[in-house]
């Protein structure tokens, strides 16, 4: 569903889709497969965790490659949580002046948000539980399950 609305809103466009490692790697390689028009990927890693909080300090360990000066971007997503990665990484690629900058994630955790920033499309809204597989990860491992399980 999401791939089908990336694919109209973005016909023509020739984006750049940037990808926030690590979590995002499994969703992106399936959406990134979903969305039918020409584009470009890229990616970025930014790391804010230990183990199950997040410690707020913001650390850019991969910066995207691309000049995206006029292009369109959109930032793939795992998991939109308190906020401040995710508006640390918009704020980040928007002061490189891209002619539009917009957000895709794929689990919205609102109850946890410290943030502003909306996402303009989102794959599925969980509750405030911490989640790991298919991307995910505690403290590194459990990103290879096949599905979003909830750590107890």
């Amino acid at each position: 569903e999401l791939g089908k609305e990336l694919t109209a809103d973005y016909a023509g466009k020739d984006p750049i889709i940037v990808g926030v490692l690590k979590g995002v790697v499994v969703f992106y390689a399936d959406m990134i497969r979903e969305i039918k028009t020409h584009c470009e990927m890229d990616f970025m890693w930014i790391s804010s965790y230990a183990g199950t909080n997040s410690t707020g300090k913001m650390e850019v360990k991969r910066d995207i490659a691309s000049d995206i000066k006029g292009r369109h971007v959109l930032i793939l997503e795992d998991i939109y949580d308190t906020g401040n990665s995710l508006d640390f990484t918009y704020r980040h690629l928007l002061a490189r002046e891209p002619a539009s900058l917009k957000i895709c994630t794929l689990l919205d955790k609102p109850e946890r948000r410290e943030c502003d920033i909306s996402p303009d499309y989102v794959g599925f809204v969980i509750p405030n539980a911490f989640v790991l597989g298919y991307g995910l990860d505690y403290d590194g491992y459990f990103r290879n399950l096949p599905y979003v399980g909830v750590k107890e």
